[in-house]
This record gives structure tokens, sequence and C-alpha cells, in this order.
């Protein structure tokens, strides 16, 4: 078994284009996640990995965030938190974002693999669980879907 493996999501079907890079560092037990994009709108905008990766319907038909343990929702470094939780990204000036984020509950094998998936980026900011409503508890209050893509592996993990 490989040391890292990768998966990519690719963004091409929106204003929002580029791709987002998963890298599982298995000894680590972590998960880097490069996000690269562009054409995104000012703000902040809650980013969640989901449930599918059927885009038969766009991005309304990926189900809820991905939540294997049945958690509520919450930020990134939360104990109570979907595993598709990821937070919030904000592009600068330009509408570029280039990050990378930690993750130790993002996994690309086992029972709980996020490949196959999706990953949205939403209209507005998540709140991480502390709007005070049901909704928050759900989606963070995050908003309409505004640009998806399906987690796949990566071509580097063929080598």
């Amino acid at each position: 078994m490989k040391d890292v493996l990768e998966a990519v999501c690719v963004f091409q079907n929106s204003d929002i284009i580029g791709h987002i890079l998963f890298k599982e560092f298995i000894e680590q037990k972590t998960t880097g996640i490069t996000i690269t994009l562009k054409g995104v709108p000012p703000g902040k905008h809650g980013i969640h990995i989901h449930q599918s990766g059927d885009l038969r319907e766009g991005c309304n038909s990926l189900c809820a965030h991905f939540n294997p343990s049945g958690k509520l929702h919450g930020g990134p470094d939360d104990k109570e938190r979907h595993v598709g939780d990821l937070g919030n990204i904000e592009p600068n000036s330009y509408g570029i974002i280039r990050t990378t984020l930690y993750d130790n509950k993002v996994k690309l094998s086992g029972k709980y693999s996020i490949i196959g998936r999706s990953v949205v980026i939403h209209a507005k900011e998540d709140d991480l669980g502390k709007g005070g409503n049901a909704e928050s508890l759900k989606t963070g209050n995050a908003g309409k879907r505004i640009a998806c893509g399906v987690i796949g592996i990566s071509k580097n993990s063929c080598q």
C-alpha cells in the first residue's frame, strides 16, 4: 500500500473553475486538501463534501453532507461535525483561492472513503452549526449550491 493516496475534484461547468486535490498521508492520519479555484464570487463560502457523485441534476442531485457517523453540522475543528464539513473559503480580490487545509476525518480509502462523492461550494458563509436554528445544525445555513464536482482517483495514484 502507498504511503500517500491522492484524489481530485475538478470544477469546470460553472463560473468557478479549477480543482481540489486531496492527499491522504496514511502514517500521519491526515489529509491535505489543496484548493485551486478562480471565478469565486467575493465573500466567504461554505465548502462541503456531499454524499453522492450524481451530477444528472447538476449540484442539486448530490444529496446531503457526507455524514456517516450521524453527527450534527459543525466546523472543521469541532468534535461534533459531519466528515464533509470543511468550513469556509474566501477568494482574494481577483476571485482566486489557493490554499491548503488539513483534516483528520476525510479519508480516501476504507469504509468512509470520499472517492465517488462530491464537493459543493455554497453561495453563503457556513455558520459552522452556530446559527441557533435547525438548518444551522444540518447545513450551516450556507445557502444555494453555486459550484460542484465529483471526487475521483487522481492520475498520480495510478503510477
